[in-house]
């Protein structure tokens, strides 16, 4: 899959589902269950066991996947992800190195970033999205709504701390995309091999994106009604 259907993959999912567990078994676990319900964007931690190995498997065995790796540090380490497979890289912050590679690579990136400098400075850099993580912690959905309203050419995925309880308002307040972990495979459901209970929880989040992406463009209709 090239770097522009991959982008677009990820622009018309809206999720990114971050699989971040101890052992190998789990995260295939966890990828299989999560795409089980509806969602085909991966992201494999390069902290989990044989990650790579992960990411080589998931690609061969499903090639409707969209798989890439997380918590990319160097390019070292962005190398042995794009020889596995990976089609994307994420990092947790913003590494400036990684985007590079990234760009000479031709390879889909999303860096961590927070701050409105690092923010705007991996866009210059050239990153495809900017992961705002984690954003639950410094403001939430009203932080993205001023990040966006700051930097509306900017497509943002708010992550970290993104729940059932806030993941709409997350879009509503224009986040392209949403980049969720625990609170879609929970460390209980992965454990118990609770198939049904993770795959319930993508649709949910499917349906989060959607009923948000349908009311922010009606919002933004001249035609809608305004109460006040």
């Amino acid at each position: 899959m090239k770097k522009e259907e991959v982008r677009q993959r990820i622009e018309e999912v809206g999720i990114v589902a971050a699989i971040r567990v101890s052992s190998r078994e789990n995260a295939l676990f966890a990828a299989e269950a999560v795409h089980g319900g509806g969602i085909p964007i991966i992201e494999i931690a390069l902290t989990v066991p044989e990650a790579t190995e992960v990411i080589s498997h998931l690609v061969r065995q499903n090639p409707k996947l969209v798989v890439g790796a997380g918590s990319v540090l160097n390019p070292q380490m962005a190398q042995a992800s794009l020889d596995a497979g990976a089609q994307f890289l994420t990092s947790d912050g913003l590494h400036l190195p990684l985007l590079e590679f990234a760009a000479r690579k031709g390879v889909v990136v999303f860096p961590g970033a927070l701050t409105p400098t690092e923010i705007i400075t991996a866009w210059e850099f050239g990153c495809d999205f900017v992961k705002v993580a984690p954003c639950a912690h410094v403001g939430g959905e009203s932080y993205i709504r001023s990040i966006h309203k700051m930097f509306p050419h900017i497509p943002l995925i708010a992550a970290g701390g993104v729940n059932q309880l806030t993941a709409l308002n997350f879009v509503l307040a224009g986040a392209m995309g949403l980049g969720v972990g625990r609170e879609l495979m929970p460390s209980e459901a992965i454990r118990m091999r609770q198939t049904d209970r993770i795959q319930e929880l993508a649709r949910r989040f499917i349906s989060f994106v959607a009923n948000g992406r349908i009311q922010a463009a009606a919002r933004n209709d001249p035609n809608y009604p305004r109460v006040g």
